[in-house]
């Protein structure tokens, strides 16, 4: 059954050498397309480069909060002109971080609701990164949202990586948000993270690797993470929520290219 990994960062170096192979397993293994989000515009024009050499990649192109610090008009100009791309199927990553201190507080915000305002206008979904910032990333996500173009309402984008408290959970699905979940879902101290992911909505849920980072188990450890581990993913989470593996994978196809509109059927 195909699966769609809707969060890879295939154009780290982590992949340097390797990226024929990795992406050619993917495949063979069921997984038929593959994310790879931008982290600022060099990492955003990689990724469209990346989508233009293998047909199963697709891109986001965005400014990763940790990218802030010299965020300018002329990086919203130049996402403007790279979200263009056929490929390019959201903003992203954007967001807040908290936890690093790469980019100040301010300017972080500043970019984030920068940043939406373009895919607002463009009228793509949003790949969001948040750590330890769930309140002031909700808060910025619930001006958003609330004038959203229709195209949008019903599929602003999503939290990638989801690791936040329940009410973030809550709060987010409420905004119209989708959940991803990548490695740690598997792994054995996880017991939170997996009560939040039963309870999320069918119609709502995405599989991701966040790779080359969070290998699941039982691969857990090593990097760099692969696309094809994403089933991995998808098979702990069927089973989390008791439904066969092929309806699991089918659910979480459907979601993501309705999120991502033009990822299209496969």
């Amino acid at each position: 059954m195909p699966l769609i990994d809707t969060h890879c960062h295939l154009d780290f170096n982590a992949y340097d050498g390797l990226r024929d192979e990795i992406v050619a397993e993917a495949a063979a293994s069921g997984v038929t397309r593959i994310i790879n989000p931008g982290t600022d515009l060099e990492r955003s024009r990689a990724a469209i480069a990346l989508a233009e050499t293998y047909p199963g990649v697709y891109a986001a192109v965005g400014v990763h909060p940790n990218s802030t610090a010299d965020f300018s008009p002329t990086h919203l100009a130049a996402l403007h002109d790279l979200a263009a791309h056929p490929k390019v199927v959201a903003l992203g990553e954007i967001g807040l971080d908290y936890y690093w201190e790469d980019s100040p507080k301010d300017v972080q915000w500043a970019a984030f609701e920068t940043q939406l305002n373009l895919a607002a206008a463009l009228e793509l979904p949003v790949i969001i990164h948040n750590r330890d910032a769930s309140d002031d990333v909700l808060a910025v996500l619930s001006a958003w949202t609330a004038a959203l173009p229709a195209a949008l309402r019903e599929r602003p984008g999503v939290f990638h990586s989801f690791s936040a408290p329940q009410s973030a959970a809550e709060r987010g699905l409420a905004l119209g948000f989708y959940l991803g979940f990548t490695g740690p879902v598997t792994f054995k101290n996880a017991d939170d993270l997996r009560h939040i992911a039963a309870r999320v909505p069918a119609d709502r849920l995405l599989v991701e690797t966040d790779g080359p980072f969070l290998t699941p188990h039982p691969y857990r450890g090593r990097r760099p993470n692969r696309p094809a581990y994403v089933h991995f993913i998808a098979e702990r989470l069927a089973a989390l929520r008791a439904i066969p593996y092929e309806d699991f994978a089918a659910q979480t196809t459907a979601n993501a290219e309705r999120l991502f509109a033009r990822l299209g059927g496969a």
